[in-house]
């Protein structure tokens, strides 16, 4: 145990998770880095926020399940006081029309997307609200900008997805905000991180850079740095809010 607080980041194995995991260390923070499967790349980014002074603990825990949520809340349990939670595990699926889409690729859309996350957040105000005894804190929810945009052509369920996060976080804020807790969203624009390859199109971040004002796709640590901002006493105004990270797209 020590006196750094502790923060949740689920999704925290690869991408924007990893580099919010890898900046929250530098920041002060100690780490619960949520995965899927891929353990040995959670444990680097461990190993990573170790070098700041971080204790840094791995779980996995599948977040469209109730045994994945209870894994990741068990884990919480063991190592102390829950600071903050960055709402961050997502997944898109291959470019396809909605007249194209099947049931299992909904239900996983939004068992991930939408389900998993509102369950992350329940169980952290269980932890954090002044209601249930706890101390406060924060929560991060990662949205997205195809929320806006609508991603035709290509993801409409993953922009609908993203959309629900973002009424979730307004919601949640105003219920809450008497309750030590505050929780504002992050929309990212188009960053270059390996979710495009899951979704079939790894260079998707360089071939849509023309469309982006700023002329460039963003980075995680880019977005990563609006996230500690949230999480930190120099938001201790903001709640409620969604960020736009996306070069003026």
């Amino acid at each position: 145990m020590t006196s750094r607080p502790l923060l949740l980041v689920t999704g925290g194995s690869r991408g924007i998770g990893a580099a919010v995991c890898r900046k929250a260390a530098a920041h002060g923070y100690d780490l619960l880095i949520n995965y899927h499967s891929n353990n040995i790349a959670a444990e680097a980014v461990a190993a990573d926020c170790r070098v700041f002074g971080a204790n840094a603990d791995i779980v996995q825990g599948d977040t469209a399940t109730e045994a994945g949520i209870e894994s990741i809340f068990r884990a919480v349990d063991r190592l102390g006081s829950l600071y903050g939670l960055v709402n961050n595990a997502g997944v898109v699926d291959v470019t396809a029309r909605v007249d194209e889409f099947d049931r299992a690729r909904l239900d996983r859309m939004f068992a991930v997307n939408v389900i998993g996350k509102i369950r992350c957040a329940t169980e952290a105000v269980k932890r954090m609200s002044t209601r249930h005894a706890g101390q406060g804190g924060v929560i991060v929810n990662i949205s997205s900008m195809a929320a806006v945009i609508g991603s035709p052509g290509q993801y409409v369920d993953y922009a609908a997805a993203k959309a629900a996060v973002d009424t979730f976080t307004v919601g949640l804020s105003r219920e809450v905000a008497t309750e030590g807790i505050r929780v504002n969203a992050i929309r990212p624009g188009i960053i270059d991180t390996e979710i495009h390859a899951s979704g079939g199109l790894p260079d998707r971040a360089r071939d849509l850079a023309p469309i982006v004002p700023m002329q460039r796709p963003g980075t995680a640590d880019e977005v990563a740095d609006s996230v500690l901002y949230l999480l930190s006493p120099q938001a201790s105004y903001v709640t409620g809010a969604i960020l736009n990270v996306s070069g003026g797209r």
